[in-house]
């Protein structure tokens, strides 16, 4: 019988073989095979972005003549100068014979004549709305740019706009009449749910509790009677003006602007001095248009001279 020695030595050598020929692929998983990549981190949901408010801007002073007042928050009035800003809900008021001009970036203009008070009532990057309390202002958006300009009329529903470059011109005398005139582009005037285009050139009225008449050319005149006194000279030192204007019209008797009806109607009290006195009554349309009287009236309260006694005997001696 064969020696089976050999082969027993040799089934060591072999189970051994088999191990680590079995172990090589268990070792390279453990030891050489690259880590799987980390699984990426949870997306997190989209953050909606929030709405960016529109960017305030001011209103800039930049002319200013007479006696021209901003509105303190505290409710008194302080003198104004050029470069002084005007912010949303603020205030500009001019006195008789004042001046002012207001600037926004390269948007638009506000012109604002004698004896006229607006506030801003809203003020960003696309849209200016002012509120013209009395008097008289002119709005001005320039070419080029993208820009709502409102202006809305104190005691009336009254609402003029311009969504485009252009320039129109609105009157309130705080009662309820209002009037509109355009000088360039188209002005949408809005009251009593009535809606009218004002075209460059054209004007319209809106009195208290009505609707905008439709828009008219705007005349080449106003309309101006003065009632003057029938004497030119006169004992009294006061007097009294009355007449009428175009409706809308801003009227001026001495220097002083009046308040006049829905009519036109208007009147003052003048005080006028000894000796000769010169009248001066102005009327100014929104088509900036301007009419003009004035009178000479003489004041003389020099009284007569008495007659004494012995010029009164002397005159009867000789009639006999």
């Amino acid at each position: 019988m064969a020696d089976s020695r050999p082969s027993r030595r040799q089934a060591p050598f072999l189970i051994g073989l088999v191990l680590i020929l079995a172990a090589l692929p268990v070792g390279w998983f453990v030891f050489l095979r690259q880590p799987p990549p980390p699984p990426p981190p949870p997306v997190a949901p989209p953050v909606a972005a929030a709405p960016v408010a529109p960017r305030q801007l001011q209103l800039e002073l930049t002319q200013v003549s007479g006696k021209v007042e901003v509105w303190n928050t505290d409710g008194s009035w302080r003198e104004a100068s050029v470069g002084m800003a005007l912010r949303q809900d603020e205030r500009v008021r001019t006195d008789d014979g004042s001046y002012a001009k207001l600037i926004g970036g390269e948007s638009v203009e506000v012109n604002i004549d004698p004896a006229t008070e607006i506030s801003v009532d809203a003020l960003t990057e696309s849209l200016s709305r002012i509120l013209l309390s009395r008097g008289m202002a002119t709005a001005v958006v320039r070419p080029g740019q993208r820009h709502t300009f409102e202006v809305k009329a104190a005691n009336s529903d009254a609402t003029a706009t311009l969504q485009q470059a252009g320039a129109f011109t609105m009157s309130n005398n705080g009662e309820g009449t209002v009037a509109v005139g355009t000088r360039e582009g188209e002005v949408t005037l809005v009251g009593q749910g009535k809606v009218v285009i004002v075209r460059a050139g054209q004007q319209a009225v809106v009195r208290p509790g009505q609707a905008p008449s439709e828009p008219s050319p705007v005349p080449t005149s106003l309309l101006l009677k003065v009632d003057w006194p029938n004497e030119r000279t006169r004992r009294e030192r006061e007097l009294v003006v009355r007449g009428q204007a175009t409706p809308g019209s801003r009227v001026e008797v001495g220097g002083v602007t009046v308040k006049s009806d829905a009519e036109g109607n208007f009147q003052r009290k003048v005080i006028l001095r000894e000796g000769r006195n010169t009248v001066d009554v102005q009327a100014f349309g929104v088509g900036r248009t301007k009419q003009q009287e004035r009178q000479d009236v003489v004041v003389d309260t020099t009284p007569p001279p008495l007659k004494t006694d012995t010029e009164n005997i002397w005159n009867q001696a000789r009639d006999d």
